[in-house]
């Protein structure tokens, strides 16, 4: 956030208006379950911009994955301090893109209602340059596909250094034997699932890579939006209240399942804005050339529907666990 005297240089109005949006984003930005709601919310106000939809349902991903660690299987196959380290990952990851994303949206809906682009404001929340150009775009030809993968660029751009690079994280959470038997658990997989009862989605392999993280945002996005399946994702987010456990869709197509990962607001605190901090701001964009290879159409190379591959890795991860148990 610029200073005040920064801001000073602004209308009155405009003044206003950053400080609105900053209080607005800190209001949402203190939970995977406020900000899953928000992204939403705001999907329902603004259907024009689809990544908005995409985030929330990649939040989703993001809260039955941290409820996940203190399920009963992850608290049997992982060690308090590791499981303590992945929440820290999946929640400074998506604090920073909520942090930086939600302004965005704000101000595009702040432009709508005074029918007038005031996307120069960016640069008073930290958005990179390559978006404020984005925006400017989208508003005047309304390229939906280009928004939604600029969005996507961005997002993993605003991760890398901070969380994917950092040193701390890699040391402690990337460079880790878990880390490298990823495949085994849910780390790198984003899942949509149905009310009828069917889950689609993508993994990744090489999570690290930025060019592989904007390739599978935009083969779920692909998904997501596809003619035949986006109303039955579309409902089933609508429908369904996300409490951060697995058990919001296995509840659909596992009869019989039992809950067996809690509600995230019953295992993790709120942690309040102050308690996160952001690193000294570099525009990602201003050293980094803009691929076109990142606004090609993605290839599916494995099927979507995933619901073998689902009732498969749970069984490994419930088989690991019990075999841990016999060991230990």
């Amino acid at each position: 956030m610029k200073s005040k005297s920064v801001l000073q240089t602004l209308s009155v109005n405009e003044q206003l208006l950053v400080e609105t949006i900053k209080k607005e984003t800190d209001l949402f930005n203190i939970d995977n379950i406020c900000r899953t709601d928000a992204y939403f919310r705001f999907y329902n106000q603004h259907p024009d911009i689809h990544w908005a939809l995409l985030a929330s349902m990649v939040s989703r991903n993001a809260g039955w994955n941290m409820c996940d660690l203190e399920g009963i299987w992850f608290q049997q196959l992982l060690q308090e301090e590791t499981r303590k380290r992945l929440y820290s990952t999946y929640e400074k990851a998506n604090w920073l893109i909520f942090q930086d994303a939600f302004p965005q949206l704000l101000l595009y809906h702040y432009s709508k209602k005074m029918n007038k682009a005031k996307f120069h404001l960016l640069k008073y929340f930290h958005v990179s340059s390559f978006m404020e150009g984005e925006w400017y775009y989208f508003w005047e030809y309304r390229d939906y596909q280009r928004l939604l993968i600029s969005l996507i660029i961005n997002e993993q751009h605003v991760i890398h250094k901070p969380v994917i690079c950092h040193p701390y994280f890699q040391k402690k959470v990337f460079r880790t034997f878990i880390f490298l038997f990823q495949d085994w658990f849910h780390f790198s997989s984003i899942l949509l699932p149905t009310c009828s009862g069917n889950i689609y989605g993508a993994s990744v392999n090489g999570f690290k890579s930025v060019h592989r993280r904007i390739d599978l945002g935009k083969r779920i996005a692909s998904i997501l939006f596809d003619e035949s399946l986006y109303p039955s994702f579309y409902k089933f987010a609508s429908k369904t209240v996300h409490t951060g456990s697995r058990y919001d869709y296995e509840c659909y197509f596992m009869k019989g399942k039992k809950r067996d990962t809690p509600f995230l607001r019953t295992v993790f605190p709120i942690i309040e804005p102050v308690k996160h901090y952001m690193e000294e701001y570099e525009d990602w964009s201003t050293e980094t050339k803009i691929k076109k290879l990142w606004y090609k159409k993605p290839t599916h190379r494995h099927p979507i529907l995933l619901n073998e591959w689902f009732f498969q890795k749970q069984r490994k991860i419930e088989q690991m666990a019990l075999l841990k148990q016999v060991i230990d």
